[in-house]
């Protein structure tokens, strides 16, 4: 512990590194599923479930694991209703959440720093957060490994995947289980809002003339660890909160960078 307490910045570096990895691939599968949309429900489901996890006195990642998976089920029953008003009723479950979150802190007499939730705090990150890191990224790649070539079918051709035997329902339930514990883990690197920009801006840049899933997944993790760690750098020397910094720096690179229409 002396190692990390005097180089303070190698845990958060560490989160960092491994969110900015990890994020990109996991978007990569939910924007070729889709299922974008759904990951900004399971952002907003959290915080109930941290609030309720803190008032019992477990662990409040395993509270945000469990309310995100509950967004990621409700996601699925409308997306097999097939709700012509589907974007308005999953926005609306969206605010819905979030404001049920904010209610209970005050409710449970327990407190939260919401910033922090919402926009990470790297520099008041510990072991246990960068723990909560490398089990997602144990969970998406144990996902990929048993799971990948039924997960492109899924994406290329969902109606003909049920049909040819492929388990839908259970393969969407493991994707949301994987993506809620993507989005807790990178808590303390970018927060449950700003999660959204790395699950989405180094993917549509590595999704570019791919040639297959596998190589979207790689190129995305690398346009999402550079720009992780330039984020994490430049907050360093400016004294910038790092999860907003590397948020900014996702929308320029998404402008300044070539791309396919």
């Amino acid at each position: 512990m002396s190692f990390f307490n005097t180089n303070w910045w190698i845990i958060p570096l560490l989160i960092t590194s491994f969110s900015g990895i990890l994020c990109p691939a996991m978007g990569t599968v939910l924007i070729t599923h889709k299922r974008l949309l759904q990951v900004n429900l399971i952002s907003h489901c959290v915080l109930p479930g941290l609030a309720l996890a803190m008032a019992l006195g477990i662990d409040p990642s395993i509270g945000g694991v469990l309310s995100g998976l509950v967004g990621a089920i409700a996601a699925e029953s409308l997306t097999n209703k097939k709700n012509q008003n589907y974007e308005a009723v999953m926005n609306t479950i969206l605010a819905g959440s979030m404001g049920l979150g904010v209610l209970l802190i005050p409710l449970l007499g327990i407190r939260i720093d919401l910033e922090a939730v919402l926009f990470g705090d790297l520099l008041t990150a510990n072991l246990s957060d960068l723990l909560r890191t490398l089990i997602a990224f144990s969970a998406f790649i144990c996902l990929m490994l048993f799971g990948y070539d039924k997960l492109v079918h899924i994406g290329l051709d969902p109606e003909g995947a049920a049909s040819s035997g492929v388990n839908v329902s259970f393969l969407n339930l493991a994707l949301g289980f994987t993506t809620a514990l993507v989005i807790v883990s990178s808590m303390s690197a970018v927060g449950v809002i700003l999660v959204i920009a790395l699950l989405s801006t180094p993917t549509l840049l590595g999704l570019q003339k791919a040639s297959s899933l596998w190589v979207a997944m790689v190129r995305s993790s690398i346009f999402g660890l550079v720009l992780s760690i330039i984020g994490f750098s430049f907050s360093m020397f400016m004294n910038l909160p790092p999860g907003p910094l590397i948020s900014v720096l996702c929308v320029i690179s998404l402008i300044l960078l070539p791309r396919s229409n």
